[in-house]
């Protein structure tokens, strides 16, 4: 038996569900037709469904015709469930388009073609409604012709000039046809599969009119499917039963699947419980399927739509994609975890949305099609999951690319780690998402770390930096990087990777994309003028008025903001006989970029995140590089510097006004005290200016390290806890820790302590260890003495203060010393044990074997 599946599809409305049902009802399914209107459809078994009318979640039905199988697949019409849709042509072997005879080829339609011939799928084209007035069949012909393709043929009546329409087609029926003065039925069977004829057929699927004639021609002018040996399955849907059990919807393309089959996938492996065969809502168990079936099976509890199995591998992108985005606002007595476990359920199964968890704000974000599918989605989680939800803050999701060339440099290097990475960041074709290469000698840097560096570009949604929207339409290529032989680790080039591409935006002229919908409007002609004005006022590239008969079409390209509410105007200025059809489009660049981007308020270098900075090391220590300054501090000279452009630091610092913590200290001190002698940002210097780059170098003279004491004994966790039974045992447990640093490090190391509250007292420096320990006297703080000592140091040698007090920070910056937080410290100190620790185990270990080999030779 052939085993077929259909995919049917149609623009809303056009009576695809009616042509299912008459489908069924045709080949002996169903023993009577079913209504949308009447809620009784064999297909549309949802509540939901049946209140609204429309097709929300694709369905199955299993047929027979002759020696054919066939396995239906309904999909949803509305453009809010376009990637419900979309999953779902990933598996059919066919697909029948359906039109409205009476209102032709809409921009919808013309989507839904350009999906087809994505996918490749062979298509059937049926007519429907041509018992409406106005449905004209040679008009529709025309119209499939002229907007779908050349190559539609009317296949309800096969005579002389049905084989002389067919043959111009295509250069091998012609030779048929020229040959013969027929054209083979075997020849159009090969045709229509290879996508160069495409049957059409007209009828009404509400009064059975040509819907037998068409499901035979389904049978007669399908070719059967070879399958291979090799066990393959591309998944569809994922959806939940009554009972609550997870169903992985799937359609098998080559081998079989049988009942407790262990299936690898997503690094994990699972056992086949079920294999359900669906036809509407009732379900038939078997044991096994082969290539060409289409099944759900239970027991898969990790598997997502778009995801192959088998030797089917990858997730297949959709061209579909969210265009709003809201923040969801739940009532105070729901637990917001058990709701954001249900969104989650909600995102594995509707392919339309995204839904995100927004840590810093606590909040679940959503990313859906339309407000038709977010009035769905508040009535699945109210009766599904006893939600109430409500969903504000909706706005447009736009996104960013650029427009010149520029070189991104990430730099990660804290204390034992280490990778450098530069990147060339270019503008990409429109729509051609972001592309990877690498240009990178191995002999530069080993092809592992090339293949890893790849590997984290791809695995991120790189966001840009004028509104945190998601990076697209660019090219980025790997042109160098570095590692260490001893201290680079599997994260590191995760660090500098994603350091690298912030670094590249942040140089970059940014460029807002906004999404375009194709609208086609319908109104009556004496509102003609009015429609026009209005999607001139939208910013809207408007073609040509067409009119046919009392109305006029209008078809033009508008932004997606513009377009939000205007349905309802165009229903009340036309009173009801006017139609609005909007079909995503594109992303283009946006036509009010600068309040966009301060309506957003994106602040990009408070997006702790996804920063540009990169982290350099000095003194056994990491230090925080702002992006501007990288080149100052990278290790590998810019290799592409010609290609690139001047960075351009005043529109990112426009749509950033956030400043880090260490350069607000800096302006507090600025204000109150003057300029200061260490810059921390250093005005920023041209790429092309600078053939090399070259480190800043350190100043001359000793090395110096003070200490505060108290500071750090109540910011470590351990020394703290002493404290609390005994200030003296953590004073003491401190000096032998930094002793032990000392003798790693070769610093001059000053531990200093207040005593400003013991009367009497003089100020003390004791020598212990290799470091100097200071006890201030009366009236002089621990902070003080820093001042004065960091001020009289700085001026021939390199000081570094150890201590997390945001006001002795600022004075030491003034200074030009450099600082180290408690937190870093503890990281050193920890490092430096361990060397002693690891300096003593060779030192024992070379003991023995000496010992050993002395005894041997007495």
């Amino acid at each position: 038996m052939k085993r077929l599946v259909v995919a049917i599809l149609a623009h809303v409305d056009s009576g695809k569900t009616t042509l299912s049902e008459g489908l069924l009802y045709a080949a002996g399914e169903i023993s009577s037709m079913g209504r949308v209107d009447h809620g009784d459809a064999f297909l549309d078994t949802n509540e939901i469904e049946k209140d609204r009318g429309i097709t929300i979640f694709s369905k199955q039905a299993v047929l027979s015709v002759g020696d054919t199988k066939i396995t239906l697949l309904d999909t949803p019409g509305h453009i809010d469930f376009s990637a419900e849709m979309e999953r779902t042509l990933q598996v059919p072997d066919y697909a029948i388009l359906v039109v409205s005879g009476s209102d032709g080829v809409q921009s919808h339609t013309e989507t839904l073609w350009r999906l087809l011939y994505h996918y490749g799928i062979p298509t059937f084209v049926f007519v429907n409604k041509m018992d409406l007035a106005g449905a004209e069949k040679s008009s529709v012909l025309v119209d499939l012709k002229s907007r779908l393709d050349e190559k539609c043929v009317d296949f309800s009546d096969i005579g002389e000039n049905f084989f002389e329409e067919a043959a111009v087609c295509d250069y091998e029926m012609l030779d048929e046809y020229m040959d013969t003065g027929t054209v083979s039925e075997k020849t159009i069977k090969k045709m229509i599969s290879a996508r160069r004829l495409f049957p059409c057929f007209f009828g009404s699927a509400l009064k059975n009119e040509g819907v037998s004639e068409f499901l035979n021609a389904l049978d007669r002018y399908t070719e059967e499917i070879k399958y291979g040996d090799e066990f393959g399955a591309r998944i569809f849907k994922i959806s939940e039963d009554e009972k609550g059990q997870r169903l992985t919807h799937m359609k098998l393309t080559g081998g079989k699947l049988s009942v407790k089959t262990l299936l690898s996938y997503a690094n994990v492996s699972e056992k086949v419980h079920e294999i359900r065969i669906y036809s509407g809502e009732k379900f038939q168990n078997v044991q096994e399927v082969y290539g060409g079936d289409v099944c759900a099976v239970t027991g898969l509890s990790h598997t997502a739509a778009g995801e192959g199995l088998g030797n089917e591998q990858g997730i297949g992108a959709l061209a579909s994609q969210p265009l709003f985005a809201y923040s969801v606002k739940l009532t105070d007595n729901c637990d917001i975890r058990m709701a954001l476990a249900a969104f989650k359920k909600l995102g594995e199964e509707e392919t339309g949305l995204n839904v995100s968890w927004n840590e810093r704000d606590q909040r679940v974000n959503v990313q859906i099609m339309g407000e038709v599918q977010l009035e769905v989605l508040k009535r699945i989680l109210k009766e599904r999951f006893n939600i109430d939800a409500e969903f504000e803050h909706g706005s447009i999701i736009y996104k960013e690319t650029i427009e010149n060339t520029v070189e991104g440099v990430g730099h990660y290097e804290p204390l034992r780690h280490y990778a450098e990475v530069h990147l060339l960041v270019e503008p990409g074709k429109r729509g051609s998402g972001i592309v990877l290469e690498s240009k990178c000698s191995e002999d530069v840097l080993d092809k592992n770390y090339q293949r890893l560096i790849l590997t984290h570009l791809e695995e991120k949604t790189h966001l840009g930096v004028l509104t945190g929207y998601p990076l697209t339409d660019v090219k980025i290529t790997l042109i160098n990087g570095r590692a260490h032989n001893k201290h680079t680790e599997g994260g590191d080039f995760r660090q500098a990777t994603y350091r690298a591409v912030r670094q590249g935006l942040m140089q970059a002229k940014s460029v807002i994309l906004e999404p375009y919908y194709s609208v086609t409007l319908t109104v009556p002609t004496e509102t003609t003028g009015r429609a026009m004005t209005d999607l001139q006022q939208m910013g809207a590239e408007i073609k040509a008025p067409k009119v046919r008969g009392e109305m006029t079409e209008i078809t033009a390209s508008v932004p997606v903001a513009a377009m939000r509410g205007y349905l309802a105007e165009v229903v009340a200025y036309t009173r009801g006989r006017g139609r609005l059809s909007c079909v995503f489009k594109e992303y283009a660049p946006c036509k009010n970029q600068t309040e966009t981007v301060e309506k957003i308020g994106y602040e990009c270098e408070s997006d702790t995140e996804n920063t540009p900075d990169s982290i350099f090391c000095t003194h056994g220590s990491g230090f925080v590089v702002k992006w501007y300054e990288v080149f100052d501090y990278m290790h590998i000279p810019m290799l592409k510097k010609e290609n690139c452009e001047a960075p351009q630091v005043e529109q990112v610092r426009r749509a950033s006004r956030i400043i880090a913590d260490e350069e607000e200290l800096r302006r507090i001190f600025e204000r109150t005290y003057g300029k200061s002698k260490s810059s921390l940002r250093r005005p920023m210097r041209k790429t092309h200016d600078q053939p090399v780059y070259k480190a800043k170098p350190l100043p001359d003279g000793e090395r110096y390290l003070l200490i505060d004491g108290y500071n750090i004994i109540f910011a470590w966790e351990e020394l703290k806890s002493i404290a609390e039974e005994s200030l003296e045992d953590a004073r003491a447990l401190l000096v032998e820790k930094v002793c032990n640093y000392q003798v790693m490090r070769q610093n001059n190391v000053i531990l200093v302590f207040d005593a400003y509250r013991v009367k009497g007292t003089h100020r003390e420096v004791e020598k212990t260890g290799g470091i100097s320990v200071v006890y201030t006297k009366e009236a002089e703080t621990a902070d003080s003495y820093i001042e004065k000592a960091t001020k009289k140091l700085c001026k021939k040698n390199r000081v570094c203060v150890a201590t997390s007090d945001n006001l002795e920070q600022m004075i030491i910056f003034g200074h030009g010393a450099q600082r180290i937080t408690a937190a870093e410290f503890k990281q050193e100190v920890e490092a430096a044990e361990e060397e002693i620790l690891r300096f003593i185990k060779e030192n024992n270990e070379k003991n023995e074997k000496n010992e050993r080999k002395r005894q041997r030779t007495v």
